[in-house]
């Protein structure tokens, strides 16, 4: 009769996941109370193997009914190990789990305790690799080989010792046929031999030993496992080989991993970075665009667990490592990177469509659309507005790009400071690995967080006045474009970086505080901009003023420099003009080059956006100025 109701049990425990997890909570409590019964009574060494066996059962269950490992099976093995040291006289409740074991194999090595003992055993490696406590697993199974040297033999993929002591271990012949228990200790030694070589190859690749993880996530890949559990070890192969310098490798895991499990949506997103990586934009806009089908739809129910399995791998292998590579982003982030890419690859009109669908989902959908974790492709909300603006533009839709800046200027109107000082002289440089500075220590750090959070309300507000100055512009009105610009240039005017030197500007700002660099670069385009609308007013003496105020900004600047060349030719200012055009011919490689660092550094919505011509390019005009030269005397 009992061997008939254990059989029922595991078949009753092998259906869909939440099934089994309530026939494995009801089937625990059972067992629970037998238990109960058998330990009310003095313990013997004749009951001791049924009362173990008991025990196992009741410890399997309570693993299959909970999504993680808790304290109460660590004393259910304990208070096992204590009731062995009774039947045999020796006292021992002073004694850790590991001295325990010890005592018990040592001084009790009685025959009919050894099968039970051994599945006592190998749920105690399942609860301490739980804890990643992996030496005392392997004292264990030292313990459990009769405290011998076994004789390891090599295993494939170079197999380090708590692996090879696992596979050198020997069940009981008996155990894996006894009728009495709901899952063999050989199964769940296969399942903690699998789950050790996962969990150590996630070690070896957060520490950056690529080849130790390489090797042991391909060893815990022939393990035993749900395909569930074995589409996560492809994830984490095809990180490790990426990481390696092989991406064709890595997106061959990547794929293995889709197959195993459609629902592995982590592996799809890993694979359009890889895409990214390569440069094969085609590919990763697929990807992307199928990562967001999949995750705009609703979820598919859960799949079965495997049959009769109560020890998972994934019960065991849960470091924060395995979660961040398996972290899903939200639709709203990879509608961003869709849109991002499209703007970069020059796909500006699906660009922009992808840019409209987000900003729809960040003003009217849920919160939930919206990550808010440190990990997130999603940059802050007002530069997804700037960057829809910069591709609006380009498509010619000038008074979109207007709405959507107006919005940016609406929602920062409250949080922009009529002035904003800050005192460069407190911040010490960046910390390792941040481009930020860090606050000296003497000045509360509650502060700088906050002024900086104000200067970039500034920036932002000010570069929708920059985009709407260009959108005006492209409308052909320049005196609304002139308005726009300068209220971007007087946004900016409330911001002072000081130090004990006095009024910063310039690369030394910029070199101090990041944000100072995109303040620069904007003052430059609106001065520039500024200039070209007073040209086209033929406010000419306005425009020249502004291009060299810009020229003050960024005295490099190509752009703002051929604008005040082309200012001072027309003005009949012919020496100045080709004093300025020597300079620049002279010093033309080495500002683009500059000016190419420089531009990197810049948020999207500075660097693909509408930028100045370089008029040094107007052929009419470097033969004027070239004719002046040699009419004068002045040619090299």
């Amino acid at each position: 009769m009992r061997v008939l109701g254990v059989q029922a049990w595991v078949a009753s425990s092998s259906g869909p996941g939440r099934a089994a997890k309530q026939a494995a909570l009801q089937h625990r409590r059972a067992f629970e109370k037998l238990l109960q019964k058998m330990q009310g009574l003095p313990a013997v060494l004749p009951t001791l193997p049924l009362e173990l066996t008991v025990l196992y059962n009741a410890l399997l269950f309570d693993l299959g009914s909970s999504d993680c490992i808790v304290e109460g099976e660590a004393e259910g093995i304990r208070q096992g190990l204590l009731r062995v040291l009774e039947a045999g006289g020796v006292s021992g409740p002073d004694l850790s789990t590991e001295e325990l074991w010890q005592k018990v194999l040592q001084e009790l090595p009685a025959e009919e305790l050894r099968a039970p003992l051994h599945r006592l055993g190998v749920l105690q490696g399942v609860l301490w690799l739980a804890a990643n406590r992996l030496g005392s697993i392997a004292g264990l199974l030292r313990f459990l080989s009769g405290a011998k040297d076994p004789v390891l033999s090599p295993c494939p993929g170079g197999e380090n010792e708590l692996l090879a002591l696992l596979r050198a271990w020997q069940v009981p012949a008996d155990e894996d046929t006894s009728p009495l228990v709901v899952q063999s200790a050989w199964d769940v030694r296969e399942v903690l031999w699998t789950a050790a070589a996962f969990l150590q190859g996630l070690q070896e690749l957060e520490a950056g030993n690529l080849p130790a993880a390489l090797s042991l996530l391909q060893v815990a890949a022939t393990g035993f496992c749900s395909k569930r559990v074995l589409a996560q070890i492809y994830i984490c192969l095809g990180c490790c080989t990426q990481q390696m310098g092989k991406p064709q490798t890595a997106l061959q895991h990547l794929k293995q991993a889709l197959q195993l499990d459609f629902q592995c949506l982590a592996a799809l997103s890993q694979a359009a970075m890889v895409y990214h990586q390569l440069g094969e934009t085609d590919a990763e806009l697929e990807a992307l665009a199928l990562l967001h089908e999949a995750l705009d739809s609703p979820p598919p129910e859960a799949g079965s667990a495997a049959p009769g399995s109560l020890v998972r791998t994934e019960l065991l292998v849960h470091p924060p490592a395995l979660a961040s590579l398996l972290r899903q982003p939200s639709p709203s982030e990879v509608k961003y990177l869709l849109a991002q890419r499209c703007f970069q690859a020059g796909r500006t009109a699906e660009a922009g469509e992808h840019y409209l669908d987000l900003l729809a989902v960040l003003q009217e959908g849920p919160r939930h659309q919206v990550p808010l974790h440190g990990q997130s492709a999603l940059p802050r909300i007002p530069e997804v507005f700037l960057e829809a603006a910069s591709a609006l533009e380009q498509l010619g839709r000038h008074r979109d790009a207007i709405a959507v800046c107006e919005e940016v200027v609406n929602r920062m109107g409250d949080l922009t400071p009529e002035t904003l000082r800050i005192d460069l002289s407190s911040w010490d440089g960046a910390e390792a690995g941040s481009p930020s500075p860090r606050p000296r220590s003497g000045l509360p750090r509650d502060i700088l967080p906050q002024k900086k959070e104000s200067l970039r309300c500034i920036l932002w507000r000010a570069a929708a006045y920059l985009h709407q100055g260009w959108a005006w512009a492209g409308l052909a009105d320049s005196k609304e474009a002139i308005t726009q610009f300068t209220r971007c240039l007087n946004d900016l005017l409330r911001v002072q970086l000081v130090s004990a030197d006095g009024l910063h500007v310039g690369e030394v700002a910029a070199g101090a505080l990041p944000e100072a660099a995109v303040l620069q670069r904007i003052r430059l385009l609106a001065l520039v901009g500024r200039g070209a609308q007073f040209l086209e007013l033929g406010r000419d003496r306005d425009a020249l003023m502004n291009f060299q105020y810009a020229l003050q900004v960024s005295p490099g600047d190509l752009a703002a420099a051929s604008h005040l060349l082309q200012t001072l030719w027309k003005l009949d200012r012919r020496q100045e003009a080709a004093v300025l055009w020597q300079k620049l011919q002279a010093d033309s490689g080495q500002t683009e080059g500059q000016q190419e660092d420089q531009g990197r550094s810049f948020p999207l919505y500075l660097t693909l956006c509408p930028q100045p011509a370089n008029l040094l390019l107007d052929g009419s005009l470097a033969r004027g100025l070239q004719d002046y030269l040699r009419s004068s005397g002045q040619e090299p």
